[in-house]
C-alpha cells in the first residue's frame, strides 16, 4: 500500500489536533471545576442537571415566601398580642365602671381612658407592614380596612379574603386574617330588641336583652319570636308571675303542651330576671297585674354580630352620658353587662386566631426544615453530576499530555522521510 507525503502530513497534524484538543478540553475542566462543559459531554446528565436546576430555582423562591411569610404572620402575631393586652384593660374598666360607689368624676375619669384606648386599637386594627399594605384588610391591602364615621361609629371597608403563599411543593399558608371575621364579626349577647307596652299601669321597665343561650335562641327564639312576657296575678290582685304569649297575643305552649309559665322572685337588688328560650331579661321597679313586654329579633345595633370598636365606643358613651339617678344606674348595668360579655367573645376570637397564627408559624419552621434538607440533597446529586474528579482529571491531563508530545515528535520524523532524502 502507497501512501502519499500528503497523506501522512494530515494523518499526523489531524493526531495532533486531537491530542490537543483532548488536553485542552481537560484543562478547561479542571480550570472550572466542571465535568461538564456542553449537553454533548453527557446528555443524559445535562437533561436531569436541568431539572435540578429548575428545583433548585423553586426552593429559592420557597426561601424567600417562608421568609415574608414568617415576617406577616410575626408582626400580626404582635399587633394581635396588643389588641389582647388592650382588650383586658378594656374588660378592667368595664368591671370598675360597675362599682356602685364611684362617683361622676370617676366615670369620667374611666371614660377618658377608654378614649384614649378606643384610639388606640383602631391605630392597631388598621397596622400596616413593611411594604404598607394593611395586615387585616383581606385581599384590599391597600385600602385602609376600618373606617371612622362622622357619628362615631366603624364601617370595615375591607373584604373577606384572606391571602396565601406557596411555601412548598404542595403546601400553601395563609399570611394575614381579614377584619371582618376577627374584629367585627364578634358575637352580640345583646340581639334582642326590648320595650315595655305603652298600655302598662306600672313604672316598670325591663331591661336590654341578652342572649344567654345561643343553640336555644337560634332553635326557639329567633324563627318564633317576637314574644310577650305578660306579669300575671294570684286571683287577688297582687302580682305572682308571669307568662309567655306569642305574637298573636295567645298562650306559648310547652313541650307538653302546657302554657309557659313563671313565678316572680326578686334578687338581692329587688330585680326580677325572667328567662326563656335563651333569652334573659331584667324587669326593675313596681309591676303591677297585665303590664305587658315585648321582646322581639334585634334590628340596628341590637344585631347578631357587633364590632368590638362600637362595643368600647358604646361603653363609653354610657359612661359619659349616665348620671345617678335610678335610670342612669339601671342603663349603666345593663351595657355594662352586656359590654363584659361581648368583650369576652371579642378576647376569645382574637385568642382564636393567635392560636391558629401559632399553627402557621410551626407549619412554616417544619416546611422551611423540609426544604434545606431537599436543597442540601438536590445540590449534592448536581455536584455528583457536574463536578469535577479533579484526580482522575490531572492523571488523564498527564497520560494527554505524553501522548501529545509523543504524536509531535513522531509527525517531526515521519515528516522527513522522503525519497530526496535517498537521492543525496
Amino acid at each position: 500500500m502507497r501512501i502519499s507525503t500528503i497523506q501522512a502530513f494530515n494523518t499526523g497534524v489531524r493526531g495532533i489536533q486531537d491530542n490537543y484538543s483532548a488536553a485542552i478540553r481537560t484543562q478547561e475542566q479542571i480550570s472550572s471545576g466542571k465535568r461538564l462543559l456542553s449537553p454533548a459531554d453527557d446528555p443524559v446528565a445535562s437533561v436531569r442537571l436541568l431539572q435540578l436546576d429548575q428545583q433548585a430555582s423553586k426552593l429559592s423562591q420557597y426561601k424567600d415566601n417562608l421568609t415574608a411569610a414568617t415576617n406577616s404572620l410575626t408582626q400580626q402575631e404582635a399587633v394581635l398580642n396588643s389588641v389582647n393586652n388592650l382588650l383586658q384593660r378594656v374588660r378592667e374598666i368595664a368591671l370598675r365602671a360597675g362599682n356602685p360607689a364611684l362617683d361622676q368624676g370617676g366615670r369620667q375619669a374611666l371614660a377618658q381612658e377608654l378614649t384614649e384606648r378606643e384610639d388606640e386599637l383602631y391605630g392597631l386594627l388598621n397596622s400596616q407592614n413593611a411594604r404598607g399594605e394593611y395586615l387585616f384588610g383581606g385581599f384590599r391591602s391597600d385600602n385602609q380596612p376600618f373606617v371612622r364615621q362622622p357619628d362615631g361609629s366603624y364601617t370595615y371597608e375591607g373584604d373577606e379574603g384572606q391571602r396565601s403563599i406557596q411555601i412548598g411543593s404542595s403546601k400553601m399558608v395563609a399570611i394575614n386574617d381579614n377584619g371582618k371575621e376577627l374584629f367585627v364579626d364578634i358575637g352580640n349577647v345583646n340581639r334582642v330588641t326590648t320595650a315595655a307596652a305603652d298600655s302598662n299601669t306600672s313604672n316598670a321597665r325591663i331591661s336590654l336583652g341578652v342572649v344567654e343561650d345561643k343553640g336555644r335562641y337560634d332553635s326557639e327564639f329567633y324563627p318564633n319570636g317576637p314574644f310577650t312576657i305578660r306579669i300575671t296575678d294570684d286571683g287577688a290582685g297582687e302580682v305572682a308571675g308571669y307568662a309567655i304569649l306569642d305574637d298573636a297575643g295567645a298562650p306559648v305552649l310547652d313541650a307538653g303542651g302546657q302554657p309557659v309559665t313563671g313565678e316572680l322572685q326578686a334578687n338581692a337588688n329587688g330585680s326580677y330576671e325572667i328567662r326563656y328560650a335563651g333569652v334573659v331579661v331584667t324587669l326593675d321597679g313596681d309591676l303591677a297585674p297585665t303590664d305587658e313586654f315585648t321582646l322581639s329579633v334585634g334590628t340596628k345595633e341590637q344585631t347578631e354580630k357587633r364590632s368590638v370598636l362600637d362595643t368600647i365606643r358604646e361603653l363609653r358613651t354610657t359612661l359619659e352620658t349616665t348620671d345617678d339617678s335610678t335610670e342612669g344606674k339601671l342603663q349603666r348595668r345593663d351595657v355594662l353587662a352586656i359590654s363584659l360579655q361581648n368583650i369576652d367573645n371579642a378576647i376569645g376570637q382574637v385568642d382564636s386566631v393567635r392560636t391558629s397564627l401559632g399553627a402557621r408559624l410551626n407549619v412554616i419552621a417544619s416546611t422551611q426544615l423540609e426544604n434545606e434538607e431537599a436543597t442540601l440533597i438536590n445540590t449534592k446529586v448536581q455536584s455528583g453530576l457536574e463536578d469535577l474528579d479533579y484526580a482522575e482529571a490531572l492523571s488523564r491531563l498527564s497520560m494527554q499530555s505524553i501522548v501529545l508530545q509523543a504524536a509531535q515528535q513522531s509527525f517531526v520524523k515521519t515528516s522527513g522521510l522522503n525519497l530526496f532524502n535517498f537521492l543525496r
